[in-house]
């Protein structure tokens, strides 16, 4: 049996940059066989035997070179130059593959001879063949680079709501039995929004919930298996498709307006946003300019109320690319029962509107007392309210209005998601003092001005006993001392006269 002459032992490599999984085809006599995808970076491998690099080790640092050439696609017996380094390190390169083409000169001393091509290109496609000439020995290896290609249509930017078409095929020979693509891991199946036909897949209205990771599968007739991964990036909007956005009447809002991708990162350098407004019969608009270093364009109102609620249009032009969205703006608003001064005991229903509801929203109101400057919340209950019902409904009643309720009432809208806005009502009683201090002062004065009078009043009694010679007796000289200090200044000369005859 003849000797196996010394070769290089081939070595595939997972090609993680491209995501490309190797064929399953087994390998043939002519070498291996490389899958890549167009656009990623790929390495044919060639590698010196272990055992032949352990007795060569020393003169593969000092006279080594190497040769890649490839075959021709119309005659494979054509080799056409694609890198020669010679042992001086001087490079040849080919035009066509200049400067996607290297290998490492480290590794060329270690026995590793790979020739890496970034990026790789669908006419890339082919047998690729090396010469090692090391000391006066030269060996060769062989590999074959299959080409994947994923295609987009539109290619470059892909906007949301435009239809898109995705594609893919290779470079293999045999014919297409069968195409699968998968979503993130999950198989896409023909649908409304997906419609899969001759290796493409169909997406009539692409949202950025589609964006990820699309993986396609080919299987060919002679069982050879192929995919490739592809990273698709739609351009749309941050948040829910039709945001609503919840503000308290008399307040001011923000409108939000955010892409998902900054523009620059599609080439793009100058974003300019429109916004539109329908009320009353006119149309409102406002441009905003930015520049590549912003993707939120937000709608900024001062002060809103009823008139302002509805639908606003925020239109971006990225490129040649038009993107909308509409933004529903809800006013919240609380209307009293009473118009105008509100008294002590009266009869108070608080009603609590929102323009512009969902369907889904519910309220809950809640008194935020004064009483404390850490402004202590009391959820309006059955216990200080005369109907438990009103806790789920947007109406308060307050049967009889007292000091305890003066201050601020919160109407909180609620929906699914959680709190989406909330509107104050400040609750003032007529002639009532609103402060906590006074509640204990204002009993202390009235205690005092009361006793006041009833001394008063009973000096004016005396005084008028007097005036009639009502006569005193002489018991009562405690009395008599009363009276000289309070009586008034004009009748003390009448007094002490008085006094002087009932002594007699």
């Amino acid at each position: 049996m003849r000797p196996v002459p010394p070769v290089l032992l081939l070595a595939l490599l997972a090609v993680d940059a491209g995501n490309i999984l190797p064929g399953a085809a087994g390998v043939e006599s002519r070498g291996q066989k490389v899958w890549a995808r167009e656009g990623s970076s790929t390495l044919l491998p060639c590698y010196l035997s272990p055992r032949k690099r352990g007795k060569s080790r020393k003169q593969l640092s000092d006279r080594t070179s190497v040769l890649w050439k490839r075959h021709g696609a119309s005659a494979p017996q054509e080799l056409h130059v694609v890198l020669e380094v010679e042992y001086t390190g001087l490079r040849k390169t080919a035009l066509p593959m200049r400067p996607r083409v290297s290998v490492l000169d480290s590794a060329l001393r270690n026995g590793n001879f790979s020739l890496r091509i970034n990026p790789v290109r669908s006419d890339d496609a082919g047998l690729y063949e090396a010469q090692v000439t090391y000391n006066t020995e030269v060996r060769s290896c062989q590999v074959e680079l299959g080409v994947v290609t994923v295609t987009l249509n539109p290619p470059r930017l892909v906007v949301e709501n435009e239809p898109l078409l995705l594609s893919c095929n290779s470079s293999h020979r045999a014919s297409l039995v069968e195409t699968c693509w998968f979503h993130n891991g999950r198989p896409v199946l023909n649908s409304g929004t997906f419609c899969s036909l001759h290796g493409a897949v169909y997406i009539l209205r692409p949202t950025v919930s589609d964006s990820g990771s699309w993986h396609c599968q080919l299987r060919y007739a002679d069982n050879e298996i192929v995919s490739a991964t592809h990273s698709l990036q739609i351009l749309g909007f941050n948040g829910p498709t039709n945001p609503v956005v919840y503000a308290a009447a008399g307040s001011a809002v923000d409108l939000p307006c955010t892409l998902n991708y900054l523009p620059s990162a599609f080439g793009i350098h100058v974003v300019k946003a429109h916004w539109s407004h329908f009320a009353g019969g006119h149309l409102q608009n406002w441009s905003i300019l930015q520049n590549q270093s912003n993707r939120s364009f937000p709608l900024h109102l001062p002060v809103v109320g009823p008139v302002d609620a509805g639908r606003y249009c925020c239109a971006v032009a990225v490129g040649n690319k038009m993107l909308s969205r509409d933004v529903t703006l809800a006013v919240i608003t609380v209307t009293p029962g009473i118009q105008g001064p509100v008294s002590e005991g009266s009869h108070l229903l608080l009603t609590c509107s929102l323009t512009h509801p969902q369907g889904h929203e519910h309220f809950q109101w809640k008194h935020l007392s004064s009483a404390s400057a850490g402004k202590k919340l009391t959820v309006a209950t059955s216990h200080n309210l005369k109907d438990s019902r009103v806790q789920t409904g947007p109406t308060l009643e307050i049967p009889q209005v007292s000091q305890k309720d003066v201050g601020i009432w919160e109407c909180s809208v609620y929906g699914p998601e959680g709190r989406l806005g909330s509107v104050e009502y400040g609750l003032q009683i007529t002639g009532a003092q609103v402060s906590s201090p006074p509640t204990i002062f204002s009993g202390q004065v009235t205690f005092g001005l009361m006793l006041t009078l009833f001394f008063l009043l009973m000096v004016c009694v005396l005084a008028l006993g007097l005036q009639k010679r009502v006569r005193l007796p002489a018991s009562f000289p405690a009395l008599e001392r009363i009276v000289a200090v309070t009586v008034p200044k004009e009748m003390e000369e009448n007094q002490k006269q008085t006094i002087q005859q009932t002594e007699c």
